[in-house]
Order: structure tokens, then C-alpha cells, then sequence
């Protein structure tokens, strides 16, 4: 009986013992660990342009709406002008195409729609008072597939346009060639580099050599529909940072984070920001004078005004603001005239008399309006031609 007992009191130390250990084992069981996936490795090429990076002075920035960056570019004449396509043509249907028109007006690099759908850069030159039928530019098809955005240097040889295509690292990405003279064509372009280029959508790259002024834009850190024009100084030579640059410094400077890090002790910007200044009074000069739509002064068979800012002689430009002033004012007689002549056919006898009056002074100043404008506009075009003749 006792010997039963004892057994039975085994039993069930040696199950509970058994339990035990299973929850001890139960405990000490390892739940698998997750191993994060490796983040994809960085486009070497980017790597290498932002090593690459040039040190350039950034004076300034605003943010626009992309329908109108145009407006926030201010060139010197001497360095052609901008348009959107719609403006330069005066129709409607060609939103993202762009005109650039040289110095004299008489040739114009513009981007169009293809056959295909597709964006692609065209010449023009000016023949009399027409323009030639379009070239298409060739040269500059290897790795891109669309290009558009274009501005010629004064040199008439450097070109900088925005690319799509195997050699761009985001969207658009700004491109620079040279127009090979004996073979009528461009060479290769080459990729502008870093920090004018970016994983975002790189636009327009225009400088203005006589104010050593230079601009480009840009979608980067923008909302939808919005660009950032940036200011800079043309640099005169391509230079990288040094070692002395960590590698975090470098890459805030290739992405633009603040422009303030690249004015050094200033003195460079400040100077740059009078140039600016001037620039942006010319434009403002210019808007008052042609208003929004651009207009056309014809000069002489080869040439041909599109902006007051164009204007070379001295004064030249003020003198064509009295030119367009006294424009308006005839039209607005012409439009009284007009006028008083529908109420001179249904007024009564008595009014007519006073009406006859009113039309008889308006016809002689609109005639003497007539001949003082022919008389400032030879004076203009006169002035203009001996300054072309003799810079």
C-alpha cells in the first residue's frame, strides 16, 4: 500500500517537472527577426555631377506661375528676347512652346510639336519682312528624345535648351551645344551638371552677358503648376568645390537649399543685385511702352523691333514711348471722329451744326496727328539706322 503510494507521489512530481519544462521551453522560443529591404542604390551618375557641382553665386529667387516665368526674365537687348510661341505668333494652341529671338530680329530658335507629338527645337531667319519656311535642328538627337526652351548666347553659336531623354537625370535637365558652322549642324550636347540640374524638371537657362546676369528655372520644391526663376552670376570659369567641402555641404549646395550659403561675403551679390535692378527697370520701361501684346517697328529691310528694349541710340526708346503714346491718341480721335460722324447723320438740323464743328476740329488734328507721327517715326528709324551703322 505504501509502496502505491509512493509511486503515485512520483508520478506526479515527474508531470509537473514535465510541465514545467515545457513552458520554460515555451519561453525562451525566438520569433524570427525582419530584415529591412537595403534602400535601392543611387543613379551613379547623379552621385557623380553632384561631385561635381560648380560654385555658383545665386543672387536671387521668386516663385511664379510656369505659364508665366517669362515675365520675371529681363534682358538686355544685345541679348534677344523671350516669348512663348502663342505671344510670338499671335494665335492660340501651342501652350509649352517657346521663342528665342535674336539682337537684330531677323533669326529665331522656337520649340513646336513634331508629327509624332513630340517637342523638338526649329530655326528660322527672316527674309525681307517674312519668315523663312522652319529647320528643324540636327545634331541633337543622341540620348534625347524631346527638346525645348531655347537660348541662343549673343556669339550666336552656344545654345542651352531643356532636355528629355536618356542623358537627363529627371524630367527636363538644361543642355548646352554649339552650332558646328561647316557641317550645319550642332555638336553633342552636353549635360549642364549640377546644381542647374536636378531629379526634378530643369527649364529655361538664359544669361545676359552685358549685365552678367544670369537665369534659370526650375520645378524643384514647387507645387503643381509653379516654378522658381533663380538669379545668378555667370561664373568665369567651371569651378568645383573643394575638399575642404564635406560632402553634406555639397550636396545642400547642388540641391539649392539656401542661396545664402553661396554669397560668401556678399560683396559680389550686391553689385549683381544693381545690374538686376537695372534689368528690371529696362523691362518695366519697355511694358509700359508695347502693354502685354509685343510690337513691330521696322528698322530696315533686315531688321525689325519687337520690344522698345531693343532700341540702341540713345533715347531711342523714350522717343518710341511718345511714338506709341501718340498712336493711342490717334486712334481715340479716329474713334471720336467715328462717332461723331453716326451722330451727325441722325441729329436734327440745329445739332448738326454744332456737331459739323466738333468733326471738322477732330479731322484737323487727327491729319496733324497723322503727319507728326510719320515725322517721329523717320526720326527714330533715322537715328537708329546711324547707330547700327556705326557701332
Amino acid at each position: 500500500m505504501r509502496i502505491s503510494k509512493l509511486f503515485v507521489i512520483i508520478a506526479a512530481l515527474l508531470l509537473s517537472f514535465s510541465a514545467q519544462a515545457q513552458k520554460k521551453r515555451k519561453a525562451v522560443v525566438k520569433r524570427p527577426v525582419v530584415v529591412a529591404a537595403p534602400e535601392p542604390a543611387e543613379d551613379p551618375r547623379i552621385s557623380e555631377m553632384r561631385e561635381l557641382t560648380q560654385q555658383i553665386v545665386f543672387i536671387d529667387s521668386v516663385v511664379i506661375s510656369k505659364d508665366d516665368f517669362i515675365s520675371a526674365i529681363r534682358l538686355n537687348p544685345e541679348s534677344g528676347q523671350l516669348f512663348s510661341y502663342d505671344e510670338f505668333i499671335e494665335s492660340e494652341g501651342h501652350p509649352n512652346c517657346y521663342v528665342y529671338l535674336n539682337e537684330m530680329g531677323n533669326k529665331c530658335y522656337f520649340s513646336n510639336e513634331t508629327e509624332e507629338g513630340n517637342i523638338w527645337l526649329y530655326t528660322a531667319d527672316k527674309l525681307g519682312r517674312e519668315w523663312g519656311a522652319p529647320v528643324p535642328l540636327s545634331g541633337i538627337s543622341e540620348g534625347i528624345r524631346e527638346a525645348n526652351f531655347p537660348f541662343m548666347m549673343a556669339d550666336g553659336i552656344t545654345l542651352y535648351f531643356a532636355a528629355r531623354g536618356s542623358e537627363s537625370i529627371g524630367g527636363y535637365d538644361i543642355f548646352f551645344t554649339r552650332s558646328d558652322s561647316e557641317n550645319g549642324r550642332f555638336f553633342k550636347p552636353e549635360n549642364l551638371g549640377m546644381p542647374f540640374n536636378s531629379e526634378a524638371n530643369d527649364y529655361m537657362f538664359a544669361i545676359d552677358e552685358m549685365a552678367n546676369i544670369g537665369y534659370f528655372v526650375t520645378d524643384r520644391r514647387q507645387p503643381d503648376g509653379k516654378v522658381c526663376v533663380y538669379t545668378f552670376i555667370p561664373p568665369k570659369t567651371h569651378r568645383t568645390y573643394p575638399e575642404t567641402y564635406t560632402k553634406e555641404q555639397i550636396r545642400s549646395r547642388a540641391e539649392i537649399r539656401r542661396i545664402s550659403d553661396t554669397w560668401g561675403n556678399g560683396k559680389d551679390r550686391k553689385a549683381a543685385l544693381t545690374r538686376l535692378q537695372n534689368l528690371r527697370s529696362i523691362g518695366k520701361r519697355a511694358s509700359a511702352a508695347t502693354g502685354s501684346k509685343a510690337i513691330r517697328f521696322v528698322i530696315n529691310d533686315r531688321v525689325t523691333y519687337t520690344s522698345a528694349s531693343q532700341f540702341r541710340a540713345p533715347d531711342n526708346d523714350i522717343l518710341f514711348a511718345e511714338y506709341l503714346s501718340m498712336q493711342k491718341q490717334q486712334k481715340e480721335l479716329k474713334d471720336n471722329l467715328d462717332k461723331s460722324r453716326n451722330f451727325y447723320s441722325k441729329a436734327k438740323a440745329d445739332d448738326r451744326q454744332i456737331i459739323g464743328k466738333e468733326i471738322l476740329d477732330n479731322e484737323k488734328r487727327y491729319e496733324t496727328s497723322i503727319r507728326e507721327m510719320k515725322k517721329l517715326e523717320k526720326r527714330i528709324r533715322n537715328t537708329e539706322n546711324e547707330f547700327l551703322m556705326n557701332k
